[in-house]
């Protein structure tokens, strides 16, 4: 049975990450890397890149979903408000933090660590924005975070002798160049670079939010695939119609399990993977159709048939495609 002592780390998946949990491992510390699923992470899947950055440090990798618990709690009425977006950082990380020592706790572990740094983001990593994030989630002290330690008050675990504060870092401000020098040091291979992993971050995944809520009384998490692929269209009567652009995004829209929209295919000619809202009027119906077929190569005189999850439509496409875009909510 091991003696070590155990943190848990947050664990996006980034640089920054994989660097405060190295430096805390080299040190003699056990670390499970635990990466929370809010739904709202990167479009591609990253189990094997996370996987792949634990081995090479030598952390156990956890995936904890808490995609359900973030939308109930977090997401539509966040106590210190949104960032430029749909983001509510600050709510968002005490959230994390809150799961991570409910996980602290289940483990036997003895502290938390982030791989935030002091200064690196305006809105949610300042002094002040850090200090709420600690009161919030009720884990004063027990969050180290070893990139920016020696600019931050001692935790318990510096002050406890669990942890060397003169072997972490005193990083602060958004230069990445430490972190370069570091990542020399230890050899690290295919590391991200740095970059907004939130979707709710992105301006146009931002204007989705908006326009679904606006028309649905509800939002699960089954809504959330149905938000990040394909093109976005709000129909005459209020429907939605998401058209996909490629075949990866047309794969994606078909694993969908929604009862709010149904599949519609092209029948007898290449097409794109459609989703439309189920309640759609008979109006908003013929329109998508339409509007599919425009991103079909079609003749706007020829009449196409199109799947509606067995009912069968035949109509003409739109005279151009520029007509159905002006149903784009972007």
């Amino acid at each position: 049975m091991s003696t070590k002592r155990k943190a848990i780390a947050l664990f996006s998946g980034g640089l920054d990450s994989v660097l405060a949990m190295k430096l805390v491992i080299d040190q003699g510390i056990e670390v499970l890397a635990c990466n929370i699923n809010t739904g709202f992470g990167a479009t591609r899947d990253r189990k094997e890149h996370m996987q792949n950055m634990c081995d090479q440090i030598g952390a156990e990798l956890m995936i904890m979903d808490i995609q359900s618990e973030y939308l109930q709690s977090v997401l539509f009425d966040p106590k210190h408000g949104y960032g430029k977006h749909f983001n509510p950082c600050i709510d968002c990380h005490a959230k994390m933090f809150e799961v991570a020592k409910r996980i602290m706790e289940a483990e036997g572990a003895s502290f938390l660590i982030s791989g935030e740094v002091l200064g690196q983001r305006p809105m949610s990593q300042n002094s002040d924005a850090l200090k709420t994030v600690l009161n919030e989630a009720n884990v004063n002290g027990l969050l180290l975070r070893p990139l920016s330690a020696k600019r931050l008050e001692p935790t318990i675990a510096e002050t406890e002798g669990w942890i060397d504060r003169e072997k972490l870092e005193g990083i602060q401000g958004r230069s990445r160049d430490r972190q370069m020098e570091l990542v020399k040091e230890y050899g690290l291979k295919d590391f991200e670079s740095p970059g907004g992993g939130c979707l709710l971050t992105d301006a146009n995944f931002a204007i989705k939010m908006h326009d679904y809520i606006k028309y649905d009384e509800s939002f699960d998490v089954k809504d959330i695939p149905v938000l990040k692929w394909g093109r976005h269209l709000r129909l005459s009567d209020g429907a939605k119609l998401v058209i996909g652009r490629q075949k990866e995004e047309n794969e994606k829209l078909q694993e969908i399990e929604n009862d709010k929209f149904i599949h519609i295919r092209t029948v007898g000619i290449p097409g794109p993977h459609c989703l439309l809202s189920r309640n759609a009027t008979e109006a908003d119906r013929e329109l998508a159709a339409r509007a599919i077929l425009t991103y079909c190569k079609t003749s706007p005189d020829q009449e196409y048939s199109l799947d509606f999850e067995g009912d069968i439509i035949q109509v003409k496409p739109l005279a151009s495609r520029a007509d159905a875009a002006a149903f784009s909510i972007l």
